[in-house]
């Protein structure tokens, strides 16, 4: 899971795409954003999903995707193509992650309305229906609270079938739990302790009873921060440059106690113990962000983890 918007340019792109390659590390996500967290001023984003779409003709194997896309930056019928064209061009690889959006100053700054929390996520519920329906139907009649289509016959199809996997990011809440059992092939959970997810774990069973979704179909997963070394002292070392890049205002200490309350750093080992525990509670899949996106050599452990 790399982090587009913290200044990631084409060649690193590139670079990391060939060592998931390289070393056995199945798919690679890339956040939607185009404002840098860390240092705006100075960092940026190419475009998420011409990026992936370029990327996908740069690669064999390696499958794609957003965590997560925000219905706030695209008509749903532009996200729906965007996706089928890096599907067809991947042979199909790709896979969307949506979400409702929640940045504001990118928003203020890019000219993208950014409504209240319950109208987005009305927007995200609707755009999930639309990008479902228009990958699988033949004729699509829509009529919202936001979006209007009428007689939709969208071509050429997604190469994959039925569509390609469809992620919805979110913290368990109803308006995205409820939507995502619905549409969705994955529901994607951020930054949680092994409690928290459960929690999730437990409203997200209730979701699937209530709506007669057999679990066999969906699957639940987290995407969490990752600082890993062949040893736990080189795992501290990428820690301590990774708390100086972010520039944090209180001391390393403090801020690795609290950052590895949700996120997995440590050793290998140390690492594969975290994610037995998570597993252990139901998560099928963990997205691994990697903040240090020049350094090549945690996606080398990446993949001896998956291995």
């Amino acid at each position: 899971m790399i982090e587009g918007q913290e200044g990631v340019s084409w060649p690193q792109w590139l670079a990391l795409a060939q060592a998931c390659e390289e070393h056995g590390v199945g798919t690679m996500f890339r956040s939607d954003h185009y404002l840098s967290f860390s240092d705006p001023e100075r960092r940026g984003s190419l475009d998420a999903w011409t990026q992936i779409a370029a990327l996908a003709a740069r690669t064999t194997t390696l499958r794609l995707g957003t965590l997560v896309s925000p219905a706030t930056f695209r008509h749903p019928s532009l996200l729906a193509k965007a996706v089928v064209t890096a599907d067809h061009v991947s042979n199909g690889r790709v896979e969307l992650g949506l979400g409702a959006g929640w940045m504001v100053p990118e928003h203020e700054q890019y000219g993208f309305p950014f409504p209240p929390t319950p109208v987005r996520v009305e927007m995200f519920a609707e755009q999930l229906e639309i990008v479902a329906r228009s990958w699988t139907e033949e004729r699509v009649d829509f009529q919202g609270r936001h979006y209007r289509l009428r007689g939709l016959k969208s071509l050429p199809r997604p190469l994959q079938r039925p569509r390609p996997p469809i992620i919805v990011g979110g913290s368990g809440k109803p308006g995205t739990l409820r939507p995502a059992v619905q549409w969705a092939d994955e529901y994607n959970t951020p930054f949680a302790t092994v409690d928290e997810l459960r929690d999730r774990r437990r409203r997200y069973d209730e979701a699937l009873r209530e709506q007669n979704r057999d679990p066999a179909t969906m699957r639940f997963s987290l995407m969490t921060g990752l600082v890993v070394g062949d040893s736990r002292t080189e795992a501290l070392d990428r820690a301590r440059l990774l708390y100086e890049r972010q520039g944090r205002e209180h001391g390393f200490e403090e801020w690795l106690h609290h950052y590895s309350k949700a996120s997995l750093v440590g050793s290998v080992d140390e690492v594969a113990e975290r994610l037995r525990e998570i597993e252990a509670v139901g998560v099928e899949r963990v997205m691994l962000q990697h903040l240090l996106h020049e350094d090549l050599e945690p996606v080398r452990l990446i993949g001896a983890l998956t291995g």
